[in-house]
């Protein structure tokens, strides 16, 4: 077994169901895979005294994981009074105009398709519904609408896809781009250093403890890959398919597709800058 404290941004345990914070309650979607993890994390975050709660990512269509959640809230003592999107990944937001229908609640996300209601989302907005404050972190990289939600009085912030509660995140060509991805990891660290931050609420995977440090892990592991695939382009790899087989050599084939995407916004990223 490996220790929990020792690995990046400190996972607080198995993945499941339940508290993550005074504020946050997470409920675990049934559709776990290589992509989603142990499955997508519901969460449904409230002030501890009130009756209204704000749902983030309803996640799959998937009517059971749904209703539960719906039925979670109501054992909570809440219901839904709105639904929020991190981004709109189908394991993500393709349950929220169904969500909606059983909730009655609006959905506001970044991008306008996403949205039931009027109102949409955008940097510097504060979510205030029954007394929580939620602000609003534009996080772009891991797709263009990618958004991430501090939680100030649990000095945690909800990070969709942005930041994993275990592994890393894929910047895939042509949506996910690197450059505004090192950006957003970097407004995430000021979050840390400035603001207090503390834990992580991730879209997958178990909450982190130590959301400095897990900032930190991402960042290195980015530069360390781009220092990887600038070096194979000066080897003479040039194509992504090439790059590829030269720094995945040692990654199951069946990943290389995946691997691939990675790897063309990595170059768009270092040809943007000159570097090869």
């Amino acid at each position: 077994m490996s220790d929990a404290a020792a690995l990046p941004g400190q996972p607080r345990g198995s993945v499941s169901s339940g508290p993550g914070t005074t504020r946050a309650y997470n409920v675990l979607a049934p559709n776990p895979s290589a992509m989603t993890l142990d499955g997508t994390n519901t969460w449904i975050v409230a002030e501890p005294d009130s009756d209204l709660a704000v749902v983030i990512d309803p996640g799959p269509l998937d009517e059971g994981h749904l209703r539960n959640v719906v039925a979670t809230a109501e054992k909570l003592g809440k219901r839904i009074g709105l639904t929020l999107l991190t981004h709109g990944h189908p394991d993500h937001a393709e349950g929220a105009a169904r969500f909606a229908e059983l909730t009655r609640s609006a959905v506001r996300a970044l991008d306008p398709a996403l949205r039931l209601g009027d109102e949409g989302l955008a940097a510097g907005d504060v979510i205030t519904t029954g007394g929580l404050e939620l602000r609003v972190v534009p996080t772009p990289g891991h797709t263009s609408d990618s958004l991430s939600f501090h939680l100030p009085a649990d000095r945690a912030v909800l990070t969709g896809d942005t930041i994993l509660g275990r592994g890393t995140t894929m910047v895939a060509h042509p949506d996910g781009r690197l450059g505004e991805y090192l950006d957003s990891l970097r407004r995430l660290r000021s979050l840390t250093t400035d603001d207090g931050v503390r834990t992580v609420l991730p879209g997958h995977g178990p909450v982190l403890e130590d959301a400095q440090g897990a900032v930190e892990f991402y960042l290195a592991h980015r530069a360390n890959r781009l220092a990887q695939v600038e070096t194979a382009v000066e080897k003479g790899y040039r194509t992504a398919p090439e790059v590829v087989a030269h720094v995945y050599a040692d990654v199951d084939r069946s990943l290389w597709p995946a691997a691939e995407l990675s790897v063309r916004a990595q170059l768009d990223y270092l040809r943007g800058r000159g570097l090869v």
